[in-house]
This record gives C-alpha cells, structure tokens and sequence, in this order.
C-alpha cells in the first residue's frame, strides 16, 4: 500500500458514543495518514450529550458530528473504504453493506456507555474509559507501518488490536 490516507469507518448501531469518539480519536492521531468516519446500522437521532461533553473536555470540536447511517457509505460516490471496524457486538452480528473498494474489517468491541445506568460521576468516568480503551488501540493501529506489510499480515494485526482488553461496566 502506497503512502496515502486510509479511510477508516467505524460502525456501531446507535452511532451516538463509541465510533463517533473512535472517528475522533482516529482523526487526532492518525492526522495526514487516516480519515475517520463513523455510521450506524440505526443511527440515534444525535450524538449523545455525554460523547459531546467529553469531547469539548478532550479538546475536540464536535459540533459538526452526527449521527448517521451506515448506508451513507454504501453507496458509488462514497469514499473508498480501506478499513471497516465494529465497535459493538450488536453491529458486528448484523448483515453490514457492500463496502466500496473491499476494506479490510476487524471487530474492536467496547462496552456501550449509552446503557449504563449509574449516578452522573459513574457514567462520566466510564464513557472517558471507552475512549481511553478506544484511543489505545487506535494509537496502536496508527503506529503500525501499512505499507510494509501484505494483505494477509495487515488483517492479522487489526485483528488482534480488537482482542486488547478494554475497561469493561464498573472499575
């Protein structure tokens, strides 16, 4: 693979927390050398107020961020897609699209911070938990030199970033 910017789409069902916080992740430190996006197989109707606020908290900008269909990046005109990621159990068991330019895809599960239910401190520390989990292995993902390894060797790797334990529920 020559030196260009990959295109990395992350999938979640809601898109509301976790690949909208891998999107960003990806964008900040994979800056020049991978695109992020981030789609839903039933996108929420917005991005969900703690992903924001934790965002502005970690010094993005996240107001032009939504929640969106996985459709929008079926289709002829997308962008080619060189890496599809799951992020959640539920989208990566569902039937996903045809991917334009046949992506290499992983599974990086992390647990949902949209369903935990906890007092406000709780569910704050454990959405900054999913995204330190996420940012890891994003920064792992980004430190991998692309261009000297196959196909084959590639997968592999992605794959086995998606097996790093992540912060699970309480901690």
């Amino acid at each position: 693979m020559a030196n260009r910017e990959f295109n990395v789409l992350f999938l979640c069902t809601g898109n509301s927390a976790r690949s909208v916080m891998a999107e960003c992740a990806i964008n900040r430190w994979g800056k020049g050398r991978f695109k992020g996006f981030s789609a839903g197989s039933h996108p929420k109707d917005a991005v969900h107020p703690l992903t924001v606020a934790l965002l502005r908290e970690l010094n993005y900008e996240p107001s032009n961020l939504r929640s969106k269909s996985w459709d929008e990046f079926a289709r002829p005109d997308s962008p080619p897609l060189d890496f599809v990621f799951t992020v959640c159990d539920r989208a990566a068991a569902e039937q996903c699209p045809l991917w334009p330019g046949q992506p290499i895809t992983a599974h990086w599960g992390a647990t949902d911070p949209v369903t935990f239910e906890g007092s406000p401190e709780e569910k704050r520390r454990l959405f900054f938990r999913v995204y330190s989990g996420l940012e890891n292995r994003i920064k792992i993902f980004t430190s991998l030199r692309i261009e000297a390894l196959d196909s084959f060797a590639l997968e592999q790797r992605v794959k086995e970033i998606g097996k790093i334990k992540l912060p699970q529920g309480r901690e």
